[in-house]
């Protein structure tokens, strides 16, 4: 009977044993967390894993060798200077350029979506270039909330979403800390509750955007001797095509020298780092928390920069350094250290991340979900539309390039094979006629396909020649631009 007794309570123990492995963890929900990491006038060049050998992004790198980079992501354009509020308004409503406003009113954002078709978790923290009412009602919680386009990194106007609200703005400093902080606060928060649901937590920095100032500690990161100038580095742009006052284009003297654009670039590369050393404490955290494997991470940006590229500083041109940006993905059902070339908009994410977290597509959008990519089914867009203002227009294959400047009657074709700088412009090449022929046609049917109504001829011609003197002479700083630059470029 006592060894009954025993083999009784043996097998208890044992059935116990076995139901309490069996119980689900925190974190087993099959649906995948999202981290959304998004940085301001990145440059798609501006990390290791792009080839860059000249800054420091480990973390960031790391990403992309355990997930996937897209090689040819692109912001569509903008209608006016501020590229950002454009930018991030495709993004969040997947559409593209003229089917969507600034200030997202009425539209169903990405956050909205996850929310009401996955039941996730949503927070937000950092830029929210598309106005109040529109992040109110796209995400249940937010902290660190700037709204606006840019300010000092010191100074930066932060809310936080209460009861469905944002308060009054409260200034803190530095912006990237700020921002990451508050996204380290909620998963940690996240991580210590029931995990019911998944969460979806966005991420928007103000770095690298300008005033190009480091946090203290930070100055001196990168030695401006070992920095070298873009390959495409010109002292003035060749034409005139756009108003040049334009405030991104006044925050160096003109013309460009070598020694304020490597420093320009010291200081950016220095903004970037500190992100990633951000991206490495956020997946530091989720790892700690038992939620790295079952989260997707994306890293993008929502447009790049000039910073001495073909005499420009700004992001209000259609070369491949201003439009081109990051896009990384790691996570559940993303492979790992793979690269693609495929022709991609930053608003094909909205359609691409539903499908990767089982949810069902956005209605009436123009993104493309690129998922059928990734698993070799697809090689996407044969070709891509890039727009700025009504003063010029791009299209691009994988090969070739067209851009147009409607109010100078003036056109460039590189060949992005050959001459991924776009140093050569083949335009006047009677050889090249017929390749000029075939992508005007291809940019008209792009317009009519995306509802761009500009024309590409215009009966005022303005001219290319401009005074870069009399630019000099109005060149003034912003009421954001710290001491620290208004020393640097313009005393």
């Amino acid at each position: 009977m006592k060894y009954l007794v025993e083999n009784i309570l043996i097998a208890l123990i044992f059935m116990l044993f076995i139901g309490c492995q069996s119980q689900p963890e925190k974190d087993s929900q099959q649906q995948p967390n999202v981290l959304f990491i998004f940085a301001d006038d990145q440059r798609a060049d501006a990390l290791g894993c792009a080839g860059n050998p000249n800054i420091n992004t480990p973390n960031i790198d790391a990403l992309a060798k355990r997930g996937i980079r897209f090689t040819n992501n692109y912001v569509m354009g903008g209608h006016h200077g501020a590229i950002c509020a454009p930018s991030r308004a495709m993004l969040m409503s997947g559409k593209s350029l003229y089917h969507v406003y600034d200030k997202l009113d009425g539209i169903h954002t990405m956050p909205k979506h996850f929310a009401e078709q996955g039941g996730y978790e949503t927070f937000g923290t950092g830029k929210w270039h598309n106005k109040a009412p529109s992040f109110e009602a796209s995400f249940q919680q937010g902290k660190n909330v700037f709204i606006g386009g840019m300010s000092d990194h010191f100074n930066v106007p932060c809310k936080d979403l209460v009861d469905g609200r944002l308060t009054e703005a409260v200034r803190k400093s530095f912006s990237t800390d700020l921002f990451a902080d508050a996204a380290k606060g909620f998963l940690a928060a996240y991580a210590e509750g029931k995990r019911k649901n998944p969460f979806f937590c966005y991420l928007s920095f103000t770095a690298p955007h300008d005033p190009r100032s480091p946090r203290e500690d930070h100055i001196g990161m990168y030695d401006t001797t070992d920095i070298p100038l873009p390959g495409n580095f010109m002292p003035l742009h060749p034409f005139e095509f756009e108003n040049f006052n334009i405030r991104d284009e006044t925050l160096a003297p003109w013309p460009r020298t070598e020694k304020d654009v490597k420093t320009s670039l010291a200081d950016y590369y220095t903004l970037v780092t500190h992100i990633d050393n951000k991206v490495g404490e956020l997946v530091q955290l989720l790892k700690e928390h038992n939620l790295f494997e079952n989260t997707i991470i994306v890293y993008a940006a929502d447009n790049g920069l000039a910073i001495g590229s073909h005499g420009l500083l700004g992001k209000q041109n259609l070369y491949e350094h201003s439009t081109k940006v990051p896009l990384i993905l790691r996570g559940p059902g993303i492979p790992e250290g793979k690269e693609f070339d495929a022709l991609v908009y930053l608003y094909d994410i909205f359609p691409s991340l539903s499908t990767l977290c089982g949810l069902s597509q956005p209605d009436s959008i123009d993104g493309e979900d690129f998922t059928p990519i990734i698993e070799g089914q697809s090689k996407g867009r044969a070709s891509l539309f890039t727009t700025y203002r009504n003063t010029v227009r791009a299209v691009r294959t994988r090969e070739w390039k067209l851009i147009r400047y409607p109010h100078r009657d003036y056109t460039q074709l590189f060949n992005l094979r050959e001459d991924p700088l776009e140093l050569n412009n083949l335009a006047e090449d009677p050889a090249h006629q017929s390749k000029s022929e075939e992508l005007t046609q291809l940019m008209m049917e792009w317009q009519n396909k995306v509802d761009d109504e500009a024309p590409l001829t215009v009966d005022k011609i303005l001219p290319l020649e401009y005074d870069p003197m009399e630019l000099e002479r109005k060149r003034k700083p912003d009421q954001h631009q710290p001491e620290y630059i208004l020393e640097r470029y313009f005393k």
